[in-house]
């Protein structure tokens, strides 16, 4: 059978591209970032039915690194339970609850979406301990934003990046906060709203999902959480963050544009429900993130970072050769090939290739 032919399907796809900017131009706030004023660092040929930020989100769902993300830690080192959160399932609840927020208040979704999506990249296995491991190991912190903005920018597609937009790149680079305040700057403020929202909606996902996955392992009880915070925030997962994110959206009806804006113009939230979210915030660091049967592997971790560190250092013919080229090219160190190849491997290969490199082979007769 003869196929199909559809001359005039090149117009009928650009129209509907045309169709989507404009539909966000009537919907969306005055205040919303618009894809058909997003900017590449390099100029290519628009999509014929996706938005700019579309197409972000989508390079980002296919690429390798996002798929690693489902095997890699959140809080439990290589959980082998089926409902404990990894990286990737952390990342989908960050971009759903951003996802409603933006929707909301009338703000980009694709945008916040492909910033959520994107978010995480970076991270290291084994979750936190790998980080500092990375950090003790090279000598200076290793910071799992930069490494995000790294792949999509530098490392993504064989060294080519995912040539995303301004807007995507900055919200994945700036969406982390400070250790006390989850609104507080530690990089600077994405000049987006969307990107602003991410920030917030990483730590509300994150304390409340690692609550669920804590009193699942028994780490916490339920008489364990701060009454006082409980009852400004609620009582269970559900209740919290049906909290956190009618106030995140109610503070900032501004940003519908029916009202002005503040100045600056700061995504936050009211000072109660911010003072609640980040003492929630504090007591899992001091009753889990830093102390807990689930850091108890941490030393261990820290180990077999720093080894696989120091082999890779000692042996670059063995790093990965895209990963040699790239750091080459750029004029930068071996050891910079050996963070990125380590910082992108999930758990399980971390220790398959420190079982292959440090434990001697058996034979059997």
């Amino acid at each position: 059978m003869a196929e199909t032919q559809h001359p005039r399907g090149t117009d009928r796809h650009a129209d509907v591209r045309r169709r989507l900017e404009e539909d966000e131009e009537r919907r969306l706030s005055p205040l919303a970032a618009k894809s058909a004023r997003a900017t590449r660092e390099r100029d290519e040929e628009p999509s014929p039915v996706r938005t700019a930020f579309q197409r972000d989100r989508d390079r980002i769902l296919h690429s390798k690194e996002f798929r690693r993300l489902k095997h890699k830690t959140q809080v439990f080192i290589a959980p082998q339970g089926d409902h404990y959160r990894t990286r990737l399932t952390h990342t989908l609840e960050v971009t759903q609850i951003a996802r409603t927020v933006a929707r909301a208040l009338r703000l980009n979704e694709d945008l916040v979406e492909a910033i959520g999506l994107g978010h995480d990249l970076g991270h290291a296995p084994f979750g936190h301990a790998g980080e500092v491991g990375l950090s003790l190991a090279q000598g200076h912190a290793f910071r799992h934003n930069e490494q995000s903005r790294r792949i999509v920018e530098k490392l993504a597609q064989g060294g080519q990046g995912l040539n995303l937009t301004f807007e995507v790149r900055e919200g994945i680079y700036l969406h982390s906060k400070t250790r006390h305040d989850i609104t507080a700057t530690a990089w600077g403020v994405a000049s987006t709203l969307e990107g602003q929202i991410i920030k917030i909606a990483d730590s509300i996902a994150y304390i409340n999902h690692d609550i669920d996955d804590a009193l699942r392992a028994g780490i916490l009880r339920q008489e364990d959480l701060p009454q006082d915070v409980l009852a400004v925030l609620g009582q269970t997962h559900t209740q919290r963050i049906n909290t956190m994110v009618c106030d995140l959206i109610d503070t900032n009806w501004w940003a519908t544009g029916e009202e002005p804006p503040p100045d600056p113009p700061l995504i936050t939230m009211s000072p109660a429900v911010l003072a609640a979210t980040n003492a929630l915030r504090d007591f899992m660091f001091r009753r889990v993130y830093q102390s807990s049967p689930a850091k108890a592997d941490d030393d261990k971790v820290k180990y077999i970072i720093g080894e696989l560190y120091r082999h890779f250092v000692a042996h670059p013919d063995e790093l990965p050769d895209d990963l040699r080229r790239i750091v080459l090219a750029a004029g930068e160190p071996p050891e910079r090939a050996a963070v990125d190849y380590i910082a992108g491997m999930t758990d399980r290969y971390a220790l398959k290739v420190f079982h292959r490199i440090y434990v001697p082979r058996t034979w059997e007769g």
